[in-house]
């Protein structure tokens, strides 16, 4: 009997499977197993994968706002490009996976204990940003020419913390409060520490039809500070928290059919038509 693709990948995976589960008795490395499985058989066909697959390009301004009095500089207003890409499950559900850079200065409190943005003349470190995040999406028609989104899931803030540049000798006294070595491995410790980069997500958006090939888009972001529920610091009402406002440009693709995941069915058998014999 032969097999199609697809009834070829479904036999490949079931044999993955349970050799994976007969290698070991781990329970972790069976549910391995079991995941890497339902990521292999998603895609249905190469074709049908890609059809679901819409890019974005991101354009943000992003607000840390700050609540320090005279312990730190202004809260800072941050340009922000990302990119963003999403796996279209049917028309009104979609996984995306979100990415936004941004860079700034910070300075260490230490009566405060923690960091504070800092502007140019007061800075020690120059931080890199890149905060991900994986949401899940529903979108909504309004009308012919509107889509309204609202979405929401897990983000994180990885932020890269290094040494400022430019800096003047004197800001290497081996003071704590005026040292700038020692407060970037302060800043760095603090935004590592304590799951301080774990920001869930939630937010709104609308996409407007602007040519035949392209869809405009406007979202508003708020970061929650889900570390501020365990750390158990004294912290200003506000600070933690992220709040960003931007556009989005993307492909207009045509409506896509819901991808089914279903067992693949055997090639139904055509049986063969019998020679009459030779007179």
């Amino acid at each position: 009997m032969q097999l199609s693709g697809r009834n070829l990948e479904y036999v490949i995976i079931l044999w993955y499977s349970k050799s994976m589960r007969n290698i070991s008795a781990s329970r972790g490395a069976y549910l391995f197993a079991i995941f890497l499985t339902a990521l292999i058989s998603t895609p249905l066909a190469a074709d049908s994968f890609s059809d679901h697959l819409i890019w974005s390009i991101n354009g943000s301004i992003l607000y840390f706002p700050e609540h320090n009095g005279n312990a730190g500089d202004p809260a800072p207003v941050l340009p922000s490009l990302g990119a963003t890409l999403a796996f279209r499950q049917s028309n009104l559900l979609r996984l995306e996976l979100t990415e936004d850079l941004y860079f700034t200065n910070y300075a260490y409190n230490y009566s405060l204990n923690r960091a504070v943005p800092a502007a140019i003349e007061n800075r020690s470190a120059f931080v890199f940003g890149f905060v991900t995040g994986l949401q899940i999406q529903g979108c909504f028609p309004l009308g012919k020419a509107m889509d309204f989104r609202l979405y929401g899931g897990p983000a994180a803030d990885f932020r890269v913390v290094a040494l400022a540049l430019n800096l003047h000798p004197d800001d290497f006294s081996g003071d704590p409060n005026s040292d700038a070595q020692i407060q970037t491995n302060s800043i760095r410790d603090y935004f590592w520490g304590k799951g301080r980069w774990f920001l869930p997500v939630a937010g709104a958006g609308m996409d407007f039809i602007i040519t035949d090939n392209f869809l405009l888009g406007f979202d508003m972001r708020v970061w929650f500070p889900f570390y501020r529920l365990y750390t158990g610091e004294n912290l200003p009402t506000m600070e933690g928290w992220r709040f960003g406002i931007g556009f989005r440009i993307s492909p207009r693709k045509a409506k896509a059919d819901p991808i089914v995941f279903s067992k693949p069915q055997a090639d139904p058998i055509v049986p063969s038509e019998s020679q009459p014999d030779d007179q």
